[in-house]
């Protein structure tokens, strides 16, 4: 679990850099780069749901035993 939210911190917190840094970039360098790197901020997020969603099989914190074959008791009748 730690894992996930700290890659996911560390896109997250890239996009960030590149969405605050792109207005340095507009006046210094130019249109281009400032665009470039809105664009790849704006794909970050999903990717760090992505990445944030992902479970670890190490991590015994990740295990949902509430469903599937990790499920310890049987279904009760309702």
């Amino acid at each position: 679990m730690k894992r996930r939210k700290r890659q996911y911190g560390w896109l997250m917190g890239s996009c960030l850099v590149l969405f605050i840094g792109a207005l340095p970039a507009y006046y210094l360098v130019g249109v281009w780069l400032a665009l470039i790197m809105c664009a790849v901020a704006a794909v970050l997020p999903p990717i760090a749901v992505f990445v944030g969603n992902i479970g670890d099989p190490d991590d015994p914190e990740d295990h949902d035993v509430r469903f599937g074959p990790n499920k310890d008791e049987p279904d009760e009748p309702r």
